[in-house]
């Protein structure tokens, strides 16, 4: 390790701000998972995140020149929090630029605090770029969120804090990577004093940029990113954040939504607090990697980094928790339409509690059922009952790992479009901010029918949105020329076997 960053670790200006937050034993979770999990309870903070760490040690080492310039960052939420408490502890001005899209609670959480929150852009990366825009017009001091040696140091206090707490070896500590600040300080520290604990960075799926970085054996800029877990999702990792973390990370695990809801699930249950996704990402992996190693009796920490979460997001997580414990199946059955038949389905899934039941007649042979059943028993009862439907009926589709079933099938109604040309199915990511649908449908060529179109909101910065769109054949080009041009993340899933059970 680079004993500089030790020495700036050490001599890293937080408690300012900052407090020392408590190492928790997960008590329930221990049991389930037969080893000894704790957890570091950096959400306990007073802006919910480890962030005013690495913000206030930065702005702290500040010359007297650059705290008179003002500060200005680029942020969407909890760094944007941290510099602001922090610009206000030390009576320095701060701006802070966030992107249009952030939802009124952390524009007001910023404001709050004493920031000045300048709206701009429509995703942090445009926001990134208008803060140091304003950095040489206006002549500030830019403060990064994570790419800083000091942020990096503050942020690594968190591992001097968990090594006086924990002062028994610990096997595997846990830790989210957006750009990497806080896997860097921490698996610094941890990795000089205590060589043999492993460093496992853990990612959403959908945003792997450490993970990328790494398998590439240099730093990699993602085409588009997942927004589940807003507060780990960036595009490109740290120049300085991936050199020191290539050295000190053991291991990256990716993790889904429907562990991370799990996890969040988890953790509430254990401390009665509501983690954000971005902050549940480190216990969904310690699970994921127990299963992995099937190990046993071993001390894991889990950095539980953030707790900013909006309350309209709630009922999302808690759909998605279910499935994500293994303990809900989803799945599309074809019955018979004759008398009996559904009795005959519901006697197959026996004493088990159906979540939801969606019947729809598809002719006079047959009719669709989509289900949703709860389970005790993992992945083993899964294929069990799976396999019993299968022979009594034939066709299943299992639905469980289905996007398009768990975000919008079950949650519509209608059935099969009869006589319908040329549709095709594709899920979108719509940036939540008016006028967003009508610059979708402005650039649709007028000979384009939109057959089929439903939203979710989850008070998130992003709607999911799917569409079913009638192109002709000889349109193709010009329509995959409109969906480059658009700027939405968007996938096709003509092909998805949920659509072609119920919908198509």
């Amino acid at each position: 390790m680079n004993k500089s960053l030790l020495e700036r670790i050490l001599k890293a200006r937080v408690y300012d701000v900052a407090i020392e937050t408590s190492l928790d034993y997960a008590r329930n979770l221990s049991q389930r998972l037969n080893n000894q999990v704790f957890l570091k309870r950096e959400d306990s903070q007073p802006v919910f995140s480890f962030k005013l760490r690495g913000a206030f040690n930065k702005i702290y080492q500040l010359s007297a020149e650059e705290r008179a310039r003002g500060v200005v960052t680029a942020s969407a939420g909890n760094h944007a929090q941290g510099v602001a408490l922090s610009g206000a502890k030390l009576g320095i001005k701060t701006t802070i630029v966030m992107p249009k899209i952030t939802p009124d609670i952390k524009v007001n959480n910023v404001k709050a605090l004493g920031g000045n929150a300048v709206l701009h852009g429509n995703n942090f990366d445009e926001a990134y770029l208008y803060a140091r825009e304003l950095e040489r017009t206006e002549g500030m001091t830019f403060v990064h969120p994570f790419d800083d040696l000091d942020v990096i140091a503050g942020q690594g206090t968190v591992a001097v804090e968990l090594l006086r707490q924990h002062p028994d070896p610990i096997d595997a500590v846990f830790i989210t990577v957006g750009g990497g600040g806080l896997v860097a300080g921490m698996g610094s520290y941890i990795k000089y004093l205590c060589p043999n604990t492993k460093i496992i960075a853990v990612e959403h799926e959908e945003a792997p940029t450490l993970y990328t970085a790494i398998h590439a054996q240099k730093r990699v800029q993602l085409d588009q990113i997942g927004t589940f877990a807003d507060g780990a999702a960036v595009k490109l990792i740290g120049e300085q954040t991936f050199a020191i973390a290539r050295e000190v990370v053991d291991e990256v695990i990716l993790v889904n939504t429907d562990e991370t809801c799990a996890a969040i699930k988890d953790v509430f249950e254990a401390t009665r607090t509501v983690l954000e996704p971005a902050g549940a990402l480190s216990v969904a992996a310690i699970k994921k990697y127990v299963a992995a190693q099937q190990c046993q009796d071993q001390h894991l920490v889990a950095v539980c980094s953030g707790a900013n979460i909006s309350f309209d997001r709630l009922r999302h997580v808690a759909e998605r928790a279910e499935l994500g414990e293994g303990r809900e199946i989803l799945m599309a059955v074809t019955i018979p339409e004759r008398p009996g038949s559904f009795k005959q389905f519901c006697e197959a899934i026996a004493n088990r509690s159906i979540t939801e039941f969606n019947y729809r007649y598809a002719d006079a042979r047959q009719a669709q059922v989509f289900a949703g059943i709860k389970i005790a028993g993992g992945k083993t009862e899964r294929q069990a009952l799976i396999a019993k439907l299968q022979h009594q009926f034939g066709q299943v589709i299992d639905l469980t790992d289905n996007e398009v079933a768990k975000v919008h099938l079950r949650y519509m109604v209608g059935g099969h479009a009869q006589g319908l040309k040329d549709e095709r199915l594709y899920r979108f990511m719509f940036p939540e901010r008016p006028g967003a649908l009508l610059h979708f449908l402005t650039g649709m060529s007028a000979g384009w029918n939109i057959s089929l179109f439903h939203y979710r909101n989850h008070g998130s910065d992003f709607g999911r949105v799917l569409v079913g769109i009638q192109v002709p054949e000889q349109d193709q080009m010009e329509f995959q020329t409109f969906l480059a041009n658009l700027g939405y993340d968007y996938w096709d899933e003509t092909d998805n076997p949920a659509y072609h059970a119920f919908l198509s």
